[in-house]
């Protein structure tokens, strides 16, 4: 078994298999900003599956989400239907929304891709690899030069990243998701 599979067997059950580690990294991590920026990712196996590369143009990003439920903006005038609620129930993932925030303090750079570290009753904690399109290093590599395109810009405002496309629907095609292409606003103008 490679050292990779041994990571990623141990990250299957974080709170089991390392339990010391997983309470410090909480009590440390909630001290900190909801958005920062680390040396080296913390689940190396997963970083390194979904593009991450330790060179020039890469970045790693920790960002921070509330959890709970979303709540509608309050309506100040007029009547409202006696079942009218403030829960809103978004089609977005936490995973979506820190990138989408993470993407707004870092706006030179591209996300690349994003995977889940750690959580407890409050906060969720995301890992955001961000890549430079305008670094020369990355312009001269064939694998990642594609993100230089200007199409690329603002991957995840149009949701064209892996938590984005998930939560449009495009993971599946055919039978049962007509609906969801080119988009459900799409979809919906049509009809």
């Amino acid at each position: 078994m490679g050292l990779y599979q041994q990571v990623r067997n141990i990250w299957k059950k974080p709170k089991v298999n390392m339990p010391e580690l997983w309470r410090e990294r909480l009590i440390e991590w909630r001290k900190e900003p909801s958005t920062i920026r680390i040396l080296r990712p913390t689940r190396i196996d997963r970083a390194r599956s979904l593009g991450y590369k330790a060179k020039q143009g890469y970045t790693v990003i920790r960002q921070r989400v509330l959890r709970g439920g979303h709540t509608r903006p309050m309506i100040k005038k007029g009547r409202r239907s006696r079942n009218y609620g403030t829960k809103l129930n978004l089609r977005k993932s936490y995973q979506v929304i820190a990138e989408e925030r993470a993407a707004k303090k870092f706006t030179n750079m591209s996300v690349l891709n994003s995977y889940w570290v750690c959580q407890d009753g409050k906060y969720y904690w995301y890992e955001i690899i961000f890549v430079d399109p305008a670094h020369p290093v990355i312009k001269s590599d064939d694998k990642i030069n594609w993100i230089c395109d200007k199409k690329h810009l603002s991957r995840v405002s149009k949701g064209k990243t892996s938590a984005g496309k998930k939560s449009r629907g495009m993971r599946s095609k055919g039978k049962g998701s007509e609906k969801a292409r080119p988009g459900r606003r799409a979809n919906l103008r049509r009809h």
